[in-house]
C-alpha cells in the first residue's frame, strides 16, 4: 500500500509517499516517516485522518498500536494521512525530574546560606526549630516526588512537549524560592511548639490518609 502525508494544508510532508506492507501498522508508518525526514521523530508525529473540507469535527488520531487497515478499507491501495509536527518532546520522567528538582535545592540555600545580606539584613540570622523541621518536611516531600517519578509512577503519555518543561521549571522554582525566603527569613516569628506539633501531626495524618481515597472512592462508585 501507499501512504501519502500531507500537512493539515496540503503540503506532501515525504515527497513521492511511503510504500508499506499491507499488514503495517501506525507505528511502522511513523517510523517510515522517521527515515525519510529525521527531524520528525516518532513521539514528535501526530497522524490523523482527512477531513471533508468545512467540517467542524475533531479528526480521528491514529494510535500507534493499530494497524492501518483499523482505518481504512482493506480494498484500498492508496491513503491520505495527516500530519501534525507536535515539536521538540521530552520524557514525563525528565520534565517531573526538572520541575521538582529545583525546589530541592532552593530551599536549602535560604537555610544554610546567608543569602539575605543580599537583600539587606546584615545583622546576625538566628535559625528557629520549626524552620529546621520546615526543611526536613520540605526536602522529604520533593525526594519523594523524584523517586516515585522513576518508580512507582506510570504515565498515559511517553512524552510532552519541551516548552513544558520551562513552563513547569519556571512555577515550581518561583515557588519554591518564594516559599523559601519568608520561612526562613530573619524576621521570621516562630510559631508556639503546641501549634509546631499540631501542625506537623496533622500533616502526618492527612499524608497516611492519602494513600486510601482512591480505595474509598473506588468502593463508593460500586456501591
Amino acid at each position: 500500500m501507499k501512504v501519502t502525508v500531507v500537512s493539515r494544508s496540503g503540503r506532501e510532508i515525504v515527497k513521492g509517499g511511503i510504500e508499506l506492507s499491507d499488514s503495517a501498522t501506525v507505528a511502522d508508518l511513523q517510523e517510515a516517516i522517521h527515515r525519510r525526514t529525521k527531524k520528525f521523530y516518532p513521539s514528535r508525529q501526530r497522524l490523523t485522518l482527512p477531513l471533508q473540507p468545512g467540517t467542524k469535527e475533531r479528526p480521528i488520531v491514529l494510535n500507534y498500536k493499530k494497524s492501518l487497515k483499523d482505518y481504512y478499507d482493506s480494498n484500498v491501495d492508496n491513503f491520505n494521512v495527516v500530519f501534525k509536527d507536535l515539536g521538540p518532546q521530552v520524557s514525563y520522567r525528565t520534565l517531573f525530574f526538572w520541575e521538582y528538582l529545583g525546589p530541592l535545592i532552593l530551599y536549602p540555600i535560604f537555610y544554610y546560606f546567608p543569602v539575605y545580606q543580599f537583600f539587606g539584613y546584615k545583622g546576625e540570622r538566628v535559625i528557629h526549630p520549626v524552620q529546621t523541621y520546615a526543611l526536613y518536611y520540605w526536602c522529604l516531600h520533593y525526594s519523594k516526588r523524584i523517586l516515585e517519578t522513576f518508580f512507582v509512577h506510570r504515565f498515559s503519555h511517553a512524552t510532552s512537549p519541551l516548552s513544558n518543561v520551562f513552563r513547569n521549571c519556571a512555577y515550581y522554582w518561583t515557588f519554591g524560592s518564594y516559599v523559601a525566603y519568608y520561612v526562613n527569613h530573619p524576621l521570621y516569628t516562630p510559631v508556639s511548639d503546641l501549634q509546631m506539633k499540631i501542625g506537623f501531626r496533622g500533616w502526618d495524618t492527612l499524608s497516611s490518609f492519602k494513600p486510601l481515597l482512591p480505595y474509598f472512592a473506588k468502593e463508593s462508585s460500586q456501591s
